[in-house]
């Protein structure tokens, strides 16, 4: 495989109800992906889809808001964050971008630090989700200070912020903990990343889809599949002068660093 979406959701409904299909189209572009949990049952199955293939990986986590209605239980998440297949530890973080009241953030962190204390014990990277309020970077801001301080306890923390939206200032924070940040679809179809993925080191760059939704340029509108990602380094290729070839063969290569895969 030549490339590799880090952040897809083979496990959702829109992308299960055509799996095979979805996973031949993986082959055809020679795309490889890390499928991601959102709650324990999605996490469960992330798994029994990366058991099926050798070029699609799994992580496990509880996503800050997409399923309200679950009671986080750390031990039976740190028995799926053993299994071979699973190389991270989330979709978990902080998401901001609908709430107000104070009590819900401060329950987001301790559930985000719940998940990093897993990814400490079975020592493998987080998969870090941020979502600011409009028009700050609260999330990420918050997100780091816990992060800079699990760091000062214990260094090996690593892991990645996915769909990165941040600036150049919280940019310049993720690099200072050696974490690394992935792009999306909208990066092809709008100038808003471009500066901070100018200023990034292609070294600390990967390339994702979220899968199966939001679709990069040709694709708009459609519902996305892991084999867009191509799109997504061809757009980060441009942005680093880099051709296509050497941007996908370095952005695995972090991948392999990070993930272990």
């Amino acid at each position: 495989m030549k490339y590799i979406d880090i952040h897809s959701h083979l496990n959702l409904e829109q992308l299960k109800v055509d799996h095979e299909s979805v996973v031949f189209r993986m082959v055809e572009n020679n795309v490889s992906t890390i499928t991601i949990g959102v709650d324990y049952e999605t996490s469960k199955e992330a798994i029994e889809i990366a058991g099926k293939y050798d070029f699609i990986w799994a992580g496990v986590g509880l996503h800050p808001t997409d399923n309200a209605n679950e009671d986080f239980d750390i031990e039976k998440y740190e028995v799926l964050a053993q299994h071979k297949k699973v190389v991270c530890i989330g979709e978990c973080g902080l998401d901001y971008f609908r709430v107000v009241d104070e009590a819900t953030k401060e329950k987001q962190k301790e559930l985000f630090k719940s998940h990093i204390e897993i990814a400490l014990k079975v020592g493998k990277p987080l998969m870090i989700h941020a979502r600011p309020s409009k028009g700050s970077q609260d999330a990420y801001e918050d997100a780091l200070e816990i992060l800079e301080n699990y760091k000062k306890e214990n260094n090996s923390l690593s892991g990645n912020f996915h769909f990165f939206v941040g600036d150049i200032p919280i940019a310049t924070r993720v690099l200072a903990i050696n974490f690394t940040m992935s792009f999306d679809g909208p990066i092809t179809f709008t100038s808003d990343y471009d500066e901070v993925i100018r200023f990034i080191p292609i070294e600390s760059i990967m390339s994702e889809t979220d899968s199966p939704f939001a679709a990069p340029a040709p694709y708009r509108g459609k519902t996305c599949e892991p084999y867009m990602v191509r799109e997504v380094v061809k757009k980060i290729a441009i942005l680093k002068n880099l051709t296509e070839h050497e941007a996908s063969e370095v952005i695995f290569t972090n991948a392999k660093r990070t993930f272990h895969i």
